[in-house]
């Protein structure tokens, strides 16, 4: 039966279309951030950059030299729309966009990890097989259909997505909208919806009607009755997101992630008329080495269901300890203002001193130092570099208090624990963050 579904053969247009949006959306997200001066703020501009803990080796390039990797991820997502040299552009772009992904988390963002999840499973598909420089060059590659297979890991990567978006909306903050409520109040400005957007009505259908899109879009674009309507509900959904949230090409991407939805046939006559048509639909072709391939997207969709989850394993809660946020498809579910205050005591001058935290950070990497734990430890562990190449030991004391959802300011931070000389915990809760209550 499993073999039946997986490697029942249909038609690929799907995949060839998606391919060209996708290579298209990667261009307009790399070029796009030069321009913006995105890549200038957050890799040239910092004289530190706070890098996935265990990443420290993976820095910027010296100079303008992040602008030029951008600028070479923009060729290579151009190749990829264009399915020339697929197999090593799309590898070099995977490559290329996971190591600007750990280099800096400053700008984290969820569609950054999912454009990471997703280039790693187009390297593994011929999405060149038609419509493409490849294809024309070396006709033996050429095809009109595909297993099944590579179509529903789409799917199952989106499911993810969407299902624990949902899941993670339900929590007291979500559901009684101080959160959209704390997310409006910086949207007053938009004309004609800016008023609109601060009313309570508003709030409650943002709020529960996000909880319900993101829980089922996914099974009712599988159901063929409800498809249209889930479709068109998408569209709405999507560019919402876009001109409020402003969370760069994810709306456009989820958009394309239809198209594994449609019937094959209908995607080859909406976009590739010309084609030519699959008429052995219902093929099972069984591969030879087929339980290796099943065993590797088993463990990477075993990771894909674990990561999320992880929180709940670990003391407190992940609002406060922001242990176990990243990697977890926990979009806008919180809002957190703090402050801090750092002081070095230095043990070669006998010295105690506050740290100007401008005189390390960007006005972003200010705004991290200030409420989560893991930059400030590594911050600390930074300002203990910077003065041990002077030859000075130090060590590095936090006074922090945060709050989150507007609720009154707590301390953070444990004031006797030197955050200088303390070991990261990756998988266990750091007992010098303070409890949450």
């Amino acid at each position: 039966m499993i073999n039946k579904f997986l490697f029942k053969h249909i038609d690929n247009s799907a995949l060839i279309a998606f391919r060209i949006i996708f290579g298209f959306l990667c261009f307009f997200e790399t070029v796009g951030a030069i321009f913006t001066g995105w890549v200038k703020h957050a890799f040239i501009d910092p004289d530190f950059t706070f890098t996935f803990i265990g990443f420290e080796w993976l820095q910027p390039l010296p100079g303008n030299g992040m602008i030029y990797y951008y600028a070479f991820m923009g060729l290579l997502a151009l190749c990829i729309m264009a399915g020339y040299k697929y197999r090593f552009s799309i590898i070099s772009f995977t490559i290329l966009w996971a190591g600007c992904y750990f280099m800096q988390k400053a700008s984290y963002n969820n569609h950054y990890y999912l454009l990471m999840l997703l280039s790693g499973l187009m390297a593994i598909q011929p999405a060149n097989a038609f419509m493409s420089f490849d294809a024309n060059s070396y006709p033996e590659i050429k095809q009109n259909s595909m297993p099944q297979w590579r179509g529903f890991v789409f799917i199952l990567q989106m499911f993810i997505v969407y299902t624990y978006g949902s899941i993670n909306k339900i929590y007291p903050d979500w559901l009684d909208t101080t959160v959209i409520a704390h997310l409006m109040q910086a949207k007053t400005h938009y004309i004609l919806i800016g008023d609109l957007l601060q009313e309570k009505t508003v709030h409650y259908f943002l709020a529960y009607g996000g909880i319900l899109f993101d829980g089922l879009i996914i099974p009712l674009l599988l159901i063929k009755r409800t498809r249209k309507m889930a479709f068109f509900a998408s569209i709405f959904f999507h560019l919402f997101n876009a001109i409020v949230f402003q969370v760069g090409i994810f709306p456009f991407l989820s958009l394309a992630f239809t198209l594994f939805f449609f019937e094959p046939k209908q995607i080859h006559q909406i976009f590739f008329k010309n084609k030519k048509t699959f008429y052995n639909a219902g093929e099972v072709i069984v591969p030879k080495h087929k339980n290796i391939g099943l065993g590797i997207m088993y463990v990477y969709f075993l990771i894909q269901l674990i990561l999320p989850i992880r929180n709940h394993f670990i003391k407190d809660n992940i609002l406060w300890t922001e242990e176990g946020h990243r990697l977890s498809w926990r979009m806008m579910l919180r809002s957190k203002n703090g402050y801090a205050t750092y002081v070095i005591k230095n043990h070669t001058k006998h010295t105690t001193e506050r740290v100007k935290l401008s005189d390390y950070l960007s006005s972003k990497q200010k705004q991290l130092a200030l409420s989560k734990p893991d930059v400030m430890w590594q911050f600390s562990q930074h300002l203990k570099s910077v003065y041990a190449a002077k030859g000075d030991s130090i060590s590095v004391y936090v006074k922090a208090r945060v709050s989150v959802n507007g609720k009154p300011a707590k301390r953070l931070i444990n004031p006797k624990v030197d955050l200088a000389n303390v070991e990261w915990s990756a998988w266990k809760h750091s007992d010098w963050i303070l409890p949450s209550k």
